[in-house]
């Protein structure tokens, strides 16, 4: 197995490492022997593992795939710090332990849907998206975890809202499509009702809520949807903040101003299809952020 690039400052971070490290003399003959001796080893077991060690191509994707997910676990344990890194591999563990944190990474990422992956917990296409050979001179790999992680950490927030803030503990998956979606819902109804936890009433308990003037203000939406955010573990909250977009404080007004008219409708015994007209409208003409859904009986 080659570990040596063209460039140093590109492909994958594992190559980056031992070129730079043998730019500076800081890695010797012997050492880049035994690491590459580590390499082939662990490339034999991951084909026999899920491929086939005895076709040549099957065992070089192998190779390509130990290169990517190494370079993946190295980057994270060393803070992309090559020097750090290179002390790494040179440790008794060699490349077993940045293996390990790699093929970490991906399983904590890869998305739980119910059916088998070639690798396990390891979504295929992560894999595909990580292996590189060596001599590459563009890694992307890094980039596609990281949007694989953001990913995680939206759905992961998405089902902590759920759980934290709904009565219910039954979530269609059409119920929301987006993490700003299920957060907007939450503020909304918290902010109108007072309660902690969402029920399916809203549309019901909007006829006996007196609505406030200092609601209708950006202020206090920001203050409510930060009063929902600090019950959530730190990290989870700021996911979501990094998520939401610059228009949802303002559509979350918009949503506000139309519950004041649905509510005013809905005080002259209006029939639930007049109710569904304006909804249908104002939906069509400005879909409503937070808006509950639901049917009525």
């Amino acid at each position: 197995m080659q570990l040596i690039l063209r460039d140093g400052s590109f492909g994958p971070f594992l190559t980056q490492v031992i070129s730079k490290a043998q730019a500076a003399e800081t890695l010797s003959s012997a050492q880049l022997t035994q690491l590459k001796s580590k390499a082939v080893l662990m490339s034999l077991k991951f084909a026999d593992k899920f491929y086939n060690k005895y076709k040549m191509h099957l065992l070089e994707q192998a190779a390509c795939d130990i290169i990517g997910i190494v370079s993946l676990g190295l980057q994270e344990l060393s803070d992309n710090d090559t020097e750090r890194a290179l002390g790494l591999l040179l440790a008794p563990e060699g490349i077993v332990k940045p293996f390990q944190k790699g093929w970490s990474m991906l399983a904590t990422v890869s998305k739980k849907t119910g059916k088998n992956s070639l690798y396990g917990d390891v979504e295929e296409q992560l894999v595909q998206n990580i292996s590189s050979p060596p001599d590459a001179e563009d890694w992307h790999g890094w980039a596609h975890y990281q949007t694989a992680l953001t990913e995680h950490r939206r759905s992961q927030s998405m089902q902590l809202l759920q759980q934290q803030f709904y009565v219910r503990t039954h979530f269609d998956e059409f119920d929301h499509f987006s993490l700003e979606e299920v957060l907007a819902e939450v503020v909304l109804y918290r902010a109108l009702t007072g309660s902690d936890k969402v029920r399916q009433d809203l549309k019901q308990r909007l006829r006996t809520i007196t609505l406030q003037e200092h609601w209708f203000n950006p202020t206090f939406i920001e203050l409510q949807t930060e009063a929902t955010l600090a019950q959530l573990p730190a990290a989870n909250a700021e996911a979501i903040r990094q998520d939401l977009g610059q228009h949802f404080i303002p559509a979350l007004l918009r949503t506000l101003s139309f519950a004041k008219d649905y509510q005013a409708l809905a005080l002259t015994d209006a029939t639930p299809e007049r109710l569904d007209a304006l909804e249908g409208k104002q939906g069509l003409t400005n879909p409503l952020l937070g808006w509950p859904q639901y049917i009525e009986f």
